[in-house]
């Protein structure tokens, strides 16, 4: 082999090597970047898992507040409504008591 035969292929292996070098840099800043874009996408869906659960929670309360004001006006409701019967009802509870004791 000649001289000028051996420098040309000590320089394309050189080549090569410097390629295989470079695409493996560029290989290594890929991975890096999609590390670090999953990461932040991480931190993105957890702090929207936060705030999703955040929501729920309040919309949760506000619904839980609705029917404890429901429950308790139907419970006023019923109360008033015993209230008037027990009124009704307390004359004659008088009157027969009045009677009873007249009577012995």
């Amino acid at each position: 082999m000649s001289l000028e035969a051996i420098e040309k292929v000590t320089q394309v292996e050189q080549e090569s090597q410097e390629r295989k070098a470079a695409a493996e840099a560029q290989a290594r800043q890929i991975v890096a970047g999609a590390e670090r874009e999953g990461l932040a996408l991480l931190q993105q869906t957890r702090a929207d898992a936060v705030a999703a659960g955040k929501k729920l929670l309040r919309e949760a309360e506000a619904r839980a507040a609705a029917k404890e004001a429901e429950i308790r006006q139907a419970a006023q409701a019923e109360s008033d409504a015993l209230v008037k019967a027990a009124e009704k009802h307390l004359e004659e509870a008088a009157e027969f008591i009045v009677g009873r004791v007249v009577k012995n």
